[in-house]
């Protein structure tokens, strides 16, 4: 018998792919469980604080970190994910910016695999995911010219936060970086 979670998780599964012997999964949630491009648009627009300020250790190869972030109003709440979780390639980061606790608003890959969108187009491994109604995070795009040296993990770090429309960033004194 399965579990209403796997219930859950398999109606989120559009099809599968096996390719060369990798699975390769294509999500497409139903449209009533996210949110819609209007609302994901004003919260990508929103004005964010960082809650926790002062020291911030960069996270080192295997490991994962996260900021928390409040609208300047109050209302709503954010979470910046820092996550070097792979050990083989250490020149691999991916920061994300998720609203609440599950609805991911944007994600930036650097040095992954590249990525097949669901209409086939191939984005290179380093590219954005914006969220789009309908696909969550499913589109990549090539990487906006605002990140200026990605090999750079900090400043890629307080550019991503600059693209969330974070306004407090100064606030925060970053260490570490790649080989930390």
């Amino acid at each position: 018998m399965k579990s209403a979670f796997s219930e859950y998780l398999l109606g989120l599964i559009k099809d599968v792919i096996v390719l060369d012997n990798h699975e390769c999964y294509n999500f497409h949630q139903e449209v009533d469980s996210m949110l819609t491009q209007d609302e994901a648009s004003l919260l990508l627009d929103m004005l964010k604080l960082l809650i926790d300020k002062g020291l911030f250790e960069f996270p080192s190869a295997g490991q994962y970190k996260t900021l928390d972030l409040v609208s300047e109003s109050g209302k709503e709440k954010f979470i910046i994910d820092i996550n070097r979780k792979g050990f083989i390639k250490i020149s691999k980061c991916t920061y994300q910016e998720r609203y609440r606790k599950e609805e991911i608003l944007l994600r930036l890959d650097i040095n992954g695999p590249a990525h097949t969108n669901p209409d086939g187009q191939v984005i290179s491994s380093n590219h954005i995911h914006i969220y789009r109604e309908g696909f969550g995070d499913a589109w990549a795009f090539p990487i906006p010219e605002v990140f200026t040296d990605t090999s750079d993990f900090i400043n890629t770090l307080i550019e991503f936060l600059e693209y969330c429309k974070v306004t407090n960033i100064k606030d925060l004194s970053i260490q570490g970086g790649m080989f930390s």
